[in-house]
């Protein structure tokens, strides 16, 4: 692993950070803080990004490359160019549930989670963008599990 001099520009930062779920409802001028906050790290083929237990403290979006989430030899998902892992690890503590490896050589944008927490402190926007977010996720939840099969409410 090794972190880079920044080589994007905050504007190409906020472009790329668009793409994260939880990030989706914020304001360009919102997302310009998180960009702000944001490292670009590079890791080499088969290394690890983080271990399974590990405590949880950052998000990361993948810039290039290709990334293996896993437990043990058993991977769970790969994760490529412009998505993003360890999402929760923004807002919960809890130790990882896999462990993440560099499939090939990848580089990364990554925010921690307590310069995160201090920029929601002092951003009252931001943290209502990323609650409504969840709100509608949740809703969208509630509304297949209250009528399964039909996509819809009943």
């Amino acid at each position: 692993m090794s972190e880079s001099a920044s080589e994007l520009t905050i504007i190409e930062k906020v472009l790329l950070l668009q793409a994260v779920d939880v990030f989706s409802d914020l304001p360009t001028e919102e997302l310009a803080y998180i960009a702000s906050i944001s490292q670009e790290v590079r890791f080499s083929p088969e290394d690890r990004i983080y271990e399974q237990q590990d405590r949880a403290d950052a998000l990361y979006l993948v810039l290039e490359g290709r990334v293996r989430l896993h437990r043990g030899s058993e991977t769970i998902a790969e994760v490529g160019q412009g998505e993003s892992f360890g999402v929760w690890a923004l807002f919960d503590e809890e130790p990882r549930v896999t462990a993440a490896t560099a499939a090939i050589a990848t580089h990364t944008l990554r925010v921690e989670r307590e310069e995160f927490l201090d920029l929601l402190a002092d951003h009252v926007r931001i943290t209502q963008g990323i609650l409504s977010q969840f709100a509608r996720r949740l809703r969208g939840l509630l509304e297949r599990i209250a009528s399964p099969g039909s996509g819809g409410r009943r």
